[in-house]
């Protein structure tokens, strides 16, 4: 499997972290961590599909994803290459005119969201492309048409930058209270436009910050991110991973 990131447009930047390409010659299936990045998948050819205890089920030509609680496996068939934008975590809601917790733990095709036209004539455009450089500018006029900075919330973006600053190891009730808004009517606004409720996304951030250290040892990490008792350390990994730690660490393959 081949993955390349493409850097977004100077003035998407706030909105956007990367644009990722996936190109699987042979066939395989990857390993997806639940992120804070909702993200938006378009097909340039082949198959993907998601992987489940019980099924396969195939990924529209153009999907959305909103935020996930826990791991999910991949499997792009031979031949398949898809774009992937990865959003910031208020990104998304700068595109789309629709509560973002709509879909928390699930995928939509995009023609849920915008017009049938729309799709059909960017699937046109992508297909007609030539090479990656012209399938990100396509993707890129198609955000422009779109951007609405108008709806950027900057207390949930205040909020956003604390739970990071924090590693997501913090009260949902005391951030909230700093910012002078009642836990209910925050949870509303942060669920908008971030796609979960905030304690939920600061556990994203904390799972997220525990797998980056390079600590020695499972009890270092779960320390720095926060956890005092292993039980409820292995418990939250497993529900994040969908592995226990060492067996998470023996084939630590995902993105």
């Amino acid at each position: 499997m081949k993955l390349q990131d493409y850097t977004p447009h100077e003035l998407l930047k706030p909105f956007v972290k990367a644009y990722k390409f996936i190109e699987s010659e042979y066939g395989s299936v990857n390993r997806v961590l639940p992120d804070t990045s909702i993200a938006l998948a378009f097909k340039i050819k082949g198959q993907t599909n998601y992987i489940t205890e019980n099924q396969i089920v195939s990924i529209p030509s153009i999907a959305i994803s909103g935020l996930q609680k826990s791991a999910r496996s991949i499997q792009y068939e031979k031949d398949t290459s898809v774009i992937i934008v990865l959003f910031k975590p208020f990104g998304a809601s700068m595109f789309f005119n629709l509560s973002l917790n709509q879909f928390y733990n699930d995928s939509i095709a995009i023609e849920h969201l915008i017009s049938k036209n729309e799709v059909e004539i960017i699937e046109e455009k992508l297909a007609l492309s030539k090479d990656n450089d012209q399938r990100v500018q396509l993707i890129e006029q198609f955000l422009f048409s779109r951007l609405n900075t108008d709806k950027l919330d900057l207390l949930v973006q205040q909020s956003i930058e604390s739970i990071y600053s924090n590693h997501g190891n913090l009260k949902i009730k005391g951030l909230a209270q700093s910012l002078f808004i009642s836990n209910d009517a925050f949870e509303k606004r942060f669920r908008k436009h971030i796609g979960t409720s905030p304690k939920a996304f600061a556990s994203l951030v904390r799972m997220r910050y525990v797998l980056t250290q390079k600590n020695p040892t499972l009890l270092d990490k779960a320390l720095a991110g926060g956890f005092f008792d292993q039980a409820h350390f292995n418990k939250e990994f497993k529900i994040f991973t969908g592995q226990t730690p060492s067996d998470f660490y023996k084939t630590p393959s995902f993105w």
